[in-house]
């Protein structure tokens, strides 16, 4: 999970595609300006622009014809910063673009669907963000390919859904065996099953996420709780397993959870964990899954990798950090592979950037496996974290143009 994930009650929907319709509050600051443009005189995607400061989110317009619409979104504050796209419940994430350093600018690309809609900025990555309504009308206009284009997009599309549903079987399998041991009282089967089982989540992570509800009841950070919210999930016990010093966790001593707790915390994990596999497979999921989906999501999983997994900061009790580091490059290699007909036909050059960096990443990861799995995130040197987060920049950067390459 990210940064501030408990303050993330915006969610991401499976879909980058938009059609959401649901109503969403209006909180701040949005400026709508011009109308919408197309860089093709009508013909090609319209491209919007943002700013993003410490109070202010400034979209150039605060609607757009359906199609493909580029978000062009600049950090003008000080801050890292985040913009999202939200169904209109305000909660739902349409698609996102995250760690937006101070002074860049990135784009977000999305096949816009006619519906109602929220935009937001998130100045340093904190709290709800700053929100304004946003509608996309129906210009009665069909980007969806045609020919063999369009037929290795369904492809991808129809193999990344089995992949995903693949991943929450395994999921579920191994959560059910996790919480045995573990409200059984056998900590050293749960300690060994912690990191496997969580693997399955790491590679589907903006998918799962896209299910608003769960994210948070699954899947929170101790750091990242809100004053007077409930923790549960699988950091919770995580902690209870790797129990710290009281050095370590605020200078007091680390108080074991009951025999009942233990029971209702995983119970509820497991049945988060249902859910998930449920939505999973529900047959209105496919529909979710575009070409843009994929895209975005795999670049999704590398900002993972850069905000949390890198850092060491996502598992900071069981030091299990690498393991999900694999999960989600897994994950973005697995949406870049199906894609990967698409980008070679429409742009060559940024295929072979791509596979020459993902190769390099995976070396790099592959110096620190140990038996199945890896090194405690703790042995590792500042040098290597330092390589490692140097060669996920370097892939971050081309495969932040795979949506626009296979959609524009």
């Amino acid at each position: 999970m990210t940064r501030n994930r408990a303050s993330r009650t915006a969610t991401r929907t499976a879909a980058l595609a938009l059609g959401a319709v649901v109503a969403a509050p209006l909180l701040a600051g949005c400026v709508p300006n011009d109308p919408a443009s197309s860089e093709a005189g009508g013909d090609g995607p319209v491209t919007l622009s943002v700013s993003s400061t410490a109070d202010a989110c400034d979209v150039s317009a605060a609607e757009a014809p359906s199609g493909n619409v580029v978000f062009s979104v600049k950090n003008d504050g000080d801050e890292v910063t985040e913009f999202y796209l939200l169904a209109e419940d305000g909660l739902r994430i349409v698609s996102e673009v995250e760690n937006i350093g101070p002074g860049l600018t990135r784009d977000l690309v999305v096949v816009a669907k006619p519906g109602s809609y929220v935009t937001a900025c998130k100045p340093g990555m904190v709290g709800d963000g700053i929100r304004a309504d946003f509608t996309v009308t129906d210009s009665g206009a069909d980007t969806a390919p045609t020919g063999e284009l369009a037929d290795q997009v369904d492809a991808a599309a129809v193999n990344y859904v089995a992949y995903v549903k693949d991943q929450t079987e395994q999921l579920l399998t191994g959560t059910e065996d996790f919480v045995a041991a573990y409200t059984d009282g056998d900590d050293d089967t749960a300690r060994d099953l912690y990191a496997p089982v969580r693997l399955h989540w790491e590679r589907i992570e903006p998918v799962a996420e896209s299910f608003g509800d769960l994210d948070p009841s699954m899947d929170l950070r101790e750091a990242d709780l809100e004053a007077g919210q409930e923790w549960t999930g699988w950091h919770l016990l995580e902690k209870d397993l790797w129990a710290p010093e009281p050095a370590d966790n605020g200078g007091e001593k680390y108080t074991p959870l009951t025999t009942a707790e233990r029971a209702d915390y995983a119970e509820r994990l497991l049945s988060d964990t249902q859910e998930l596999y449920d939505r999973t497979h529900a047959a209105e999921f496919a529909d979710t899954i575009d070409a843009a989906a994929i895209g975005n999501g795999a670049k999704g999983l590398l900002d993972e990798v850069a905000t949390g997994k890198v850092t060491g900061e996502e598992e900071i009790w069981s030091h299990t950090d690498l393991w999900d580091f694999q999960a989600n490059v897994d994950g973005a290699k697995v949406g870049y592979d199906g894609l990967r007909d698409v980008v070679l036909a429409k742009d060559e050059a940024l295929a072979g950037d791509l596979d020459e960096r993902f190769e390099t990443l995976q070396g790099l990861l592959d110096q620190y496996q140990e038996g199945d799995g890896f090194v405690a995130y703790t042995e590792l040197t500042p040098d290597q974290v330092k390589e490692l987060a140097a060669a996920v920049d370097a892939l971050s950067e081309p495969l932040s143009q795979l949506t626009a390459a296979v959609v524009l």
